[in-house]
């Protein structure tokens, strides 16, 4: 894998200018591993992962004109993230050599392309290490697209046509539950107040969640406080995690509910902890502090399973998909009324592309869309996503809120800006994934100086 040299890691190559043509050209696809350690301080903890160190396999689109890159993430939790590393390093020979203007022009392909490579999707198809590897190479484009534009990624993805979104959307095993027509009618549908809808969002915002007060992990008192500390900062819905021990469910949930009061929404997220049966249960129990959502109750593949929670303890909603591998199985799950929100992720399925795949599914069936972002770097770039959902597809706010974390993003080149309990509109070009050098020096795996100090290692 590319360990980070002494120099500074966005030192780009000599200009080498193609014959015939001036737009730049991939001479590099760079990527590295890159670890937090979250785990020592409980931050990110779950049911199910109970020592998580953020991390990121980093993937870089290097060109030969100078400060003409991109930039996009893998998000993983320590172990593990070498193997996306190796994955997005296999992806070279499919990329290197390419014109960024190509790319630019034919966004749509150049994801098929990589999808579809003959060997490749065998280690699939369409799930897995693999996709995400190629999730990070594709954002990584739409990342160098929107620098080359630019424009923030939402605002390019706002600028473009309902035709030219429908050709970035690969309806293969989807046009069963959305046709390209109905797609485009969707699109074409929320043009009407969209330059409204633009200066609401440039005004006011995207209204967030936090998880922060909520990890496992945490004490009681870090608990109250955190959540107090949310309340007063403007958020209207906090998120715990559960699915640990059953009377510490219910004693933290309590806590929180006298913290913040009766009208702060909380929902729980139970990280696919529990079976069908146990989920019904268990939320039952957790019923009587009014739980907004429960989040992932049991495994992301099982779709009528969830189906047959939500039934079973409504009004008490469901919501599931930062887990959900790609576009086909929130299908399913939309077709089966499992989910009372969907939660897309910027860095499970394979990237922007296939996100507007399941952006329009969702506004097809009707479910609002409240986005994954718990996890580094992820909030910066699925914020993106959620604001163009907001302009451009669904043209709606109602119902839709979008997670917040408040962990690493002093790593970033383009933090979020969160006001208010509001995500304010990012107004640099790109996808705001960039990490500042210094961070990549010091957190790069096992050799930055950070985990030189740690011992090199993620055991703790």
């Amino acid at each position: 894998m590319t360990q980070v040299q002494p120099e500074d890691f966005a030192t780009i190559p000599a200009p080498r200018a193609a014959a015939g043509r001036s737009d730049p050209r991939i001479v590099a696809l760079d990527c590295y591993d890159v670890r937090f350690p979250t785990s020592l301080e409980h931050d990110g903890s779950d049911a199910m992962n109970p020592d998580p160190d953020y991390s990121a396999a980093y993937a870089v689109l290097r060109t030969d004109a100078e400060g003409v890159d991109g930039h996009a993430l893998c998000f993983t939790i320590g172990r593990g993230n070498d193997v996306v590393v190796a994955a997005i390093e296999a992806l070279r020979p499919q990329v290197v050599g390419r014109y960024a203007g190509d790319i630019a022009d034919d966004l749509g392909g150049f994801s098929a392309d990589l999808i579809q490579d003959s060997q490749l999707r065998w280690l699939g198809p369409e799930k897995g290490v693999m996709h995400m590897a190629i999730g990070a190479v594709v954002n990584a484009a739409w990342d160098l697209t929107a620098m080359m534009a630019g424009k923030p990624l939402w605002r390019l993805l706002a600028d473009m046509t309902p035709e030219q979104i429908v050709a970035m959307v690969d309806f293969r095993y989807i046009e069963d539950a959305l046709t390209p027509a109905e797609a485009l009618q969707i699109l074409r549908s929320a043009r009407q107040g969209r330059d409204q809808r633009i200066a609401e969002l440039e005004r006011r915002g995207y209204a967030a969640y936090t998880t922060t007060p909520g990890w496992i992990g945490y004490s009681d008192d870090k608990l109250i406080h955190l959540s107090r500390q949310a309340a007063s900062d403007g958020f209207g819905q906090i998120k715990l995690k559960v699915g640990g021990d059953a009377d510490a469910d219910a004693r933290r949930l309590a806590l929180a509910r006298e913290a913040v009061g009766p009208d702060i929404r909380i929902a729980v997220d139970a990280n696919q902890r529990w079976s069908v049966g146990q989920a019904v249960s268990a939320i039952g129990a957790l019923a009587p502090w009014d739980p907004y959502w429960v989040e992932e109750p049991t495994s992301p593949d099982e779709i009528l399973g969830l189906a047959t929670i939500r039934a079973s303890v409504a009004p008490i909603k469901i919501a599931a998909g930062e887990h959900v591998a790609n576009r086909v199985i929130f299908k399913q799950l939309l077709q089966a009324g499992a989910l009372d929100f969907l939660e897309i992720d910027a860095c499970r399925v394979a990237g922007v592309n296939e996100n507007l795949a399941i952006l329009l599914l969702a506004a097809k069936f009707g479910v609002p869309v409240c986005p994954h972002a718990g996890g580094v770097g992820l909030c910066e770039m699925v914020q993106h996503l959620a604001m163009f959902d907001f302009i451009a597809v669904s043209a709606t706010m109602t119902d839709r809120v979008l997670e917040y974390v408040d962990h690493l993003h002093e790593h970033f080149a383009d933090p979020v800006r969160v006001t208010g309990g509001r995500y304010l509109a990012p107004a640099a070009p790109g996808f705001s994934a960039r990490l500042r050098p210094e961070s990549l020096r010091a957190y790069e795996f096992p050799h930055g100086s950070v985990w030189q100090q740690l011992g090199g290692q993620s055991d703790f």
